[in-house]
């Protein structure tokens, strides 16, 4: 198993290179000169040149992406273009604030989503069951800017119980807190829901049908265990994928509530580093985002493997 997990792992590190090289072509495929955009239109092409050899954008894309790849290896990823600011201390301002939204989120949408997923499961063609699985279709459906702007004519303009902009300062009270997180936080979790209830019913139903399943009812065996021990089993390895994914969704697809909620995270961080071509704080802010969804499906899949008798063992002899 050791190796196997040094397998997985190497897997990911190779997978992460290959990610970092395509989110150093795509940046420098970006149209548009950066030195031009600091400078303004105005700027002479003397004072270009001059800028652009200041920043090391005379030197051959090759040379740039080692250079670049060093640095990340040393958590050094460099300058920012628009502020001179290290990119690492823009992203430690941020990282926390998008930390705490996903974690936040995915405390209240996988424990309702297990729940609502494994009740709808168990009770197959029953009023919940449908009820239930009408509302996860009709939200799925919904874009998350429309559901944001929902909750936000509701709760901020109508009723007047939540504030309209995640403001992010020291909190002084947990009413504010709540308060302030209330509407991105449900909106991320009722996306996450959406998606995970469905899938976690549907291999449940799966698993359910099995012939084992059958046997250890027809033994007596309580229906609560059938479930929680002999189908989860079994169903854990695309539970789990359907966990990271969503998981890794709330650090890296978060870009349009941040936007909406004016929440400063690195989403929106990125945003504003495409509008001002900071390309140091885009490959930054990107990769960030690919480390974290990798690093979630490793942990899925090893998590798959190890929950499931017969993967496991597949996976030893091979």
């Amino acid at each position: 198993m050791v190796q196997l997990i040094a397998r997985r792992v190497l897997q990911g590190g190779l997978t992460l290179l290959l990610v970092s090289l395509l989110v150093f072509v795509g940046t420098e495929l970006l149209p548009g000169d950066v030195a031009q955009a600091v400078l303004g239109q105005s700027a002479t092409p003397e004072s270009v040149s001059e800028l652009r050899a200041q920043m090391g954008l005379d030197r051959p894309a090759p040379l740039r992406y080692l250079s670049w790849l060093f640095g990340i290896l040393h958590l050094d990823f460099g300058m920012s273009l628009a502020n001179q600011t290290p990119v690492s201390v823009l992203i430690g301002d941020r990282l926390g604030h998008t930390l705490v939204l996903a974690a936040l989120s995915a405390a209240v949408a996988v424990p309702l989503s297990f729940a609502i997923g494994l009740t709808a499961a168990t009770r197959p063609a029953s009023k919940f069951d449908r009820v239930s699985s009408i509302a996860v279709l009709c939200v799925a459906a919904l874009p998350e800017f429309f559901l944001a702007t929902v909750l936000v004519l509701i709760f901020a303009v109508n009723l007047r119980w939540l504030p309209a902009i995640a403001y992010v300062t020291e909190y002084r009270s947990i009413n504010q807190f709540v308060t302030s997180l209330a509407m991105p936080v449900a909106t991320l979790a009722a996306v996450i829901i959406s998606q995970m209830v469905r899938m976690i019913r549907a291999t449940v139903v799966n698993v359910l049908s099995l012939p084992y399943i059958e046997m250890a009812v027809l033994k007596g065996v309580p229906y609560r265990r059938v479930i929680l021990v002999h189908a989860l089993r079994n169903a854990i390895g695309p539970i789990a994928n359907v966990v990271a994914l969503n998981l890794a969704y709330l650090v890296s697809g978060v870009v349009v509530v941040e936007t909406i909620f004016a929440y400063p995270g690195l989403a929106r961080l990125l945003v504003d580093a495409v509008s001002s071509r900071d390309y140091p704080v885009i490959q930054a802010c990107v990769l960030i985002f690919c480390v974290a969804y990798i690093g979630l499906m490793l942990v899925a899949d090893i998590a798959a493997i190890l929950g499931n008798p017969r993967l496991r063992h597949a996976a030893v002899k091979k």
